[in-house]
């Protein structure tokens, strides 16, 4: 039996050298080979001559290009040797010398590999669907290598194409006097071939052999335009720029992010016709929402519905079009805290601290238990009832923008408490977000590991304890020693020209996010305590900033709310309409109760009446559930059914929020203020 296989092998392992015969003997030896692999036709003898005569074509083969090889050597060895031939023509000819010895190198690799596979296959069963698959995959692996050499081959042959151009450019400059002219231009050629050759990375050979770096088969897509009658200059134009967009297996979409020759300017043209599009439609979304007296981030939301993969499908660059919207949340919370004067928040520092922390326990609590009830992993039970204890920073500030601050003396502020709330709620984003891949170890580990998750999960506490604390010590220094002058210099340098404003607070803004960002905590911190910083200046400085910052928040907050109706899918909603609605008034009703039983037990007796209104703005889930989710879902931590879940009570939540602000202001507030709350 083994000898049949082995005779069988080495049958079909010669067909690779049929190119030596003519069609006629190519289907002979085909269908001699298939008579001999079903045990037919041939007696032994005959098999076991037309074998050794396969086998002696093979061996003639590699000697042949051992031979061949040789005489590559000795060429190349000439060549270098030949003083008549200058630099360019040596480097050209040695340089085509080396391909083919490529080439014929590669070839018989591929025939070899061929004879390994071959062998796997025949010693595997056809009924194990693992062993074919691991087969499918060392043949897919070897296909992307042998991709990854030829593309290579092909770039080393349009270089040894370039240095044959130089070199006959040379030999036309020997024979030919150069007119000045061309003397400059040559020197520009010379001096612009150093400057690719300087600032190309390498990228490509650089990362092809690092860790964790996969080859994998993209599709490259041009523009629709390039399918139509568009001429082929153009198209070489467009491809040399690299403006097509590529598509690998699993339907993820890129598009080019950094190019070879970075002295031509690009632009991408999907992102900028998706902001366009977007600040086009969101205009008579948010009049329709003013008119029909819902807030207008709804109104961009629908626009974001309406052009997502659930509408119209016209969004292209999704991904940047999300990274700029982040913008819109740090100008967000940096003007939320330029109106959360530092005074206020040593008033209300300890209602802040204890109502979240009281909040999130008690979410988890009941998230366990009905976890518990329902047979939902620990894990999972916790990451759903923390992304659900998490309120809207963002949706709550537009609710407060502009409200009228009646406190009487003594009593604490309605805004202060909810503010203070919600930034410490930012502080536990930070924190859930750095705890995340203990979770994902910990749905994975055994229960002999459990004491060490816990610790792993205390140091992780401590350690973003101690980050809070020093960003609090660096805040003090910087309002004690260098905002003040660092203000007036920027008042003085931007008299009669506010760019300079703009820009000098926009950095400090960044400057925060980023300290924040290094010491692992969230960056929307950084941004509300450079907001809160600036305004420890006084009343005139916050009116002044607000002014110059208020349009582009404004700007970017839509790119941000339109970003969010990316993700809300109608048809889902929809089909599930009566389970979402159900699952969203109990997780508002509950985030309610819970927050109005905190809050009578921190607040003082003589607040206690604002508890409602507190309590009503945060009882919607927070936008930062969409990242969360995303992320766990990409980590195992939970399903597709679940994710799609969370995005729907979210986007639910955030619809019944006005009409429960307005419930809490119409009860609990003065008529004054109740107009301008509103």
């Amino acid at each position: 039996m083994k000898a049949t296989g082995f005779i069988s092998l080495w049958t079909l392992v010669s067909l690779p050298c049929g190119q030596l015969a003519n069609p006629a003997e190519h289907e002979d030896v085909v269908k001699h080979a298939i008579k001999l692999h079903r045990g037919k036709g041939a007696v032994i003898t005959q098999r076991k001559q037309w074998v050794l005569e396969s086998c002696r074509k093979l061996s003639g083969l590699l000697r042949q290009k051992n031979v061949v090889l040789n005489k590559l050597k000795s060429a190349i060895r000439a060549v270098e040797k030949d003083a008549g031939l200058s630099d360019e023509e040596k480097l050209f000819q040695v340089h085509t010398f080396e391909i083919f010895q490529k080439e014929l190198n590669e070839s018989e690799n591929s025939v070899f590999q061929a004879i390994h596979g071959l062998q796997r296959a025949l010693q595997g069963d056809y009924k194990d669907v693992v062993n074919m698959k691991e087969s499918s995959r060392q043949r897919l692996e070897a296909l992307r290598e042998a991709a990854i050499k030829e593309e290579m081959e092909y770039v080393e042959l349009l270089a040894a194409e370039k240095h044959q151009v130089e070199a006959l450019k040379n030999m036309q400059h020997q024979n030919k006097s150069l007119s000045m002219l061309d003397e400059i231009l040559e020197d520009v050629r010379k001096a612009a071939d150093r400057l690719e050759e300087e600032i190309e990375e390498h990228a490509f050979d650089d990362n092809k052999s690092v860790r964790g770096v996969n080859f994998e088969a993209v599709l490259r897509v041009e523009e629709d335009e390039a399918s139509s009658k568009r001429n082929a200059s153009k198209r070489e134009v467009e491809d040399d720029l690299g403006l097509s967009m590529l598509i690998d297996s699993q339907n993820n979409q890129y598009i080019l992010t950094k190019p070879r020759d970075s002295t031509i300017p690009r632009a991408d043209h999907h992102f900028i016709k998706d902001i366009v599009t977007i600040g086009m439609l969101s205009l008579p979304c948010g009049w329709l929402c003013t008119t029909i007296g819902l807030p207008t981030m709804f109104g961009y939301i629908i626009c974001g519905v309406l052009l997502g993969p659930s509408g119209l499908n016209s969004i292209k660059s999704i991904v940047q079009v999300e990274t700029l919207g982040e913008f819109g949340v740090f100008f967000t919370l940096f003007l939320v805290g330029l109106e959360f004067s530092p005074e206020r928040l040593r008033k209300v520092w300890k209602i802040s601290l204890q109502g979240p922390c009281y909040m999130t326990v008690l979410m988890i609590a009941f998230g366990l238990l009905w976890g518990h009830l329902l047979q939902i992993r620990p894990t999972q039970s916790v990451f759903i009832s923390t992304c659900l204890s998490l309120s809207s920073t963002p949706l709550v500030s537009r609710f407060l923008a502009g409200s009228v601050r009646g406190d009487k003396e003594g009593d604490i502020d309605y805004s202060s408490v909810l503010l203070g709330m919600l930034v410490m709620q930012d502080v536990q984003l930070g924190l859930f977000i750095a705890v995340m891949p203990t979770l994902i170890q910990a749905g994975v580990s055994t229960y002999s590991s459990i004491f060490k998750e816990i610790l792993r999960i205390l140091i992780l506490i401590g350690q973003i304890l101690f980050s809070l604390a020093a960003v609090f010590l660096l805040c003090l220094v910087i309002k004690t020693y260098l905002i003040g002058p660092y203000y007036r210099k920027l008042h003085t340098e931007s008299k009669g020209n506010k760019e300079i404003l703009i820009l000098g607070i926009t950095a400090f803004t960044f400057l925060m996010l980023t300290i924040t960002e290094l010491l692992d905590v969230s960056m929307e911190l950084g941004c509300f305590l450079a907001g809160a910083l600036i305004s420890s200046q006084g009343h005139m400085v916050t009116e002044e900033i607000m002014c110059c910052i208020e349009p582009i928040r404004d700007f970017l907050a839509i790119i941000f709310f339109a970003s969010i109706g990316l993700h809300v899918f109608p048809t889902f909603v929809i089909y599930e309409l009566t389970v979402l609605l159900f699952l969203t008034l109990s997780v508002v009703i509950m985030k309610f109760v819970l927050a109005v039983l905190v809050l009578s037990l921190i607040l003082p007796k003589t607040s206690q009446y604002i508890k409602w209104i507190v309590s009503a703005g945060l009882a919607q889930v927070s936008e930062f559930s969409f990242v969360l989710g995303s992320r766990a879902r990409r980590a195992g931590i939970i399903s597709r059914e679940v994710y799609l879940l969370i995005l729907s009570v979210t986007t639910l939540s955030l619809l019944l929020a006005p009409a429960l602000w307005r419930a809490a202001i119409m009860k609990c507030v003065p008529r004054p203020e109740r107009r301008s709350s509103t």
